[in-house]
């Protein structure tokens, strides 16, 4: 018997410049892994700056949230997908290696593969 992963697929586009939608994607994120919900978080735009090593400790926690940096370690431990945009972080002169663990490049097919196998797409 065949059983379907349910999947999540979030993609946010917000850093600092506002800290509430850059970690509202990873509580909803971490809520869905508690549930056994395959989930991927992709970073465009400003949000890409979150997957720099040492950059999410710089960002103030939203209102009655957990810090982000705790909100990005728990979704990696806890099995979570982090794809970063290849052109974003190149605008922005960040290598690769400059990612936090858990974090890969990421090209627009696999997004809308990802997007296409989803059983719900959430937007920020």
């Amino acid at each position: 018997m065949t059983t379907n992963t349910e999947k999540i697929l979030y993609i946010t586009t917000y850093g600092d410049e506002n800290p509430d939608k850059a970690a509202f994607p990873f509580v909803l994120a971490n809520a869905a892994l508690a549930m056994d919900v395959e989930v991927t978080i992709v970073l465009q735009s400003n949000a890409v700056r979150l997957a720099r090593k040492g950059f999410a400790e710089t960002v103030p926690a939203a209102g009655g949230l957990p810090p982000l940096k705790k909100l990005i370690d728990d979704l990696v431990e806890l099995g979570g997908r982090i794809w970063v945009c290849g052109p974003c972080i190149k605008v922005r002169n960040i290598e690769e290696a400059d990612l936090i663990d858990g974090a890969r490049v990421t090209a627009a097919a696999q997004v809308n593969i990802a997007a296409m196998e989803a059983n719900a797409v959430f937007t920020y």
